[in-house]
């Protein structure tokens, strides 16, 4: 039996699809990132409305302000800069809409999250996710979230450097393949990364397709102890090779909205939404959770 459903936790949705959804350019590289060089009014109501649709927790818009990723349109000098300014805009819609909501401090991989044979080196993980890490902490988070991790060296390098600059206040979410629960995407299986996670808030899964999220979560869920939380955060469609991107049913919230309960059922005591999730599916999945 999972989790009561009147005590599971609600976070925010997605915030780089949101902004493209409000007509934010978030063109690769910078993704998300540029919102605060171009919109950071947007960005804010994107918060605040993930706020008032009921959400517990509100993400940075860090998800791309790491050096190396801001360096590839020559913004590297202002990596720091601008990941204090997302979450000092996050910390803002909190206070003015959910104050005792928490801040989440966006960690993604260094390079593509889905091509995981470009993560560098352990030592660069480390020393990089570090870098931004501490400036998250510095900055105010409530807790540093390493998400959409795809590789397993990075994926451990992450938590290395979490247990470091946050030891009691950081969490980690996979991004895993197709098909068999459980397989990182570089051929890992989860299973001989999560016993080495010392210290995590929460293991979770997130950047899964919503309707295939259930077996992973089933399948998490037997790899740690009871006591270990698990947070899902699935998305509403999958790559395609031929058509690029599929949505399916769970664009619509009501419909996302009851297959987050079978995350719970499955042993989810976190959820939320990642890619192509708007504050209407967050609103949806409130209403689930108590009414």
């Amino acid at each position: 039996m999972g989790p009561d459903i009147r005590n599971v936790m609600l976070l925010d949705g997605a915030t780089g699809t949101e902004l493209d959804r409000r007509g934010v350019d978030v063109g690769l590289p910078l993704w998300s990132a540029r919102a605060m060089l171009e919109a950071p009014d947007v960005l804010e109501s994107v918060h605040r409305d993930y706020l008032s649709a009921g959400a517990e927790a509100v993400t940075t818009n860090t998800f791309r302000t790491h050096r190396r990723s801001l360096a590839k349109e020559g913004f590297g000098d202002r990596a720091e800069a601008l990941t204090r300014e997302a979450v000092s805009i996050a910390c803002r819609a909190r206070d003015a809409v959910a104050p005792e909501a928490m801040v989440l401090g966006s960690v993604a991989p260094l390079e593509d999250c889905y091509s995981p044979e470009l993560a560098p080196d352990a030592a660069t993980c480390l020393r990089e996710h570090g870098d931004l890490m501490a400036q998250l902490v510095d900055s105010g988070v409530d807790l540093v979230l390493v998400q959409t991790m795809s590789s397993a060296h990075e994926s451990l390098a992450a938590a290395q450097a979490a247990q470091e600059h946050a030891p009691e206040c950081w969490a980690i979410s996979f991004c895993l393949a197709a098909g068999d629960p459980g397989m990182l995407m570089d051929g890992t299986p989860l299973s001989d990364v999560v016993d080495r996670l010392d210290g995590a808030s929460f293991i979770g899964i997130n950047c899964v397709a919503a309707t295939v999220m259930e077996a992973q979560i089933r399948h998490l869920r037997g790899l740690v102890d009871d006591d270990v939380v698990i947070a899902a955060c699935g998305n509403v469609g999958y790559a395609d090779d031929v058509k690029g991107w599929i949505n399916t049913d769970a664009i619509e919230p009501a419909v996302y909205a009851s297959h987050t309960k079978t995350w719970i059922e499955a042993g989810a005591g976190i959820v939320g939404g990642c890619c192509g999730t708007t504050p209407d599916t967050i609103r949806a999945m409130r209403t689930l959770l108590r009414d």
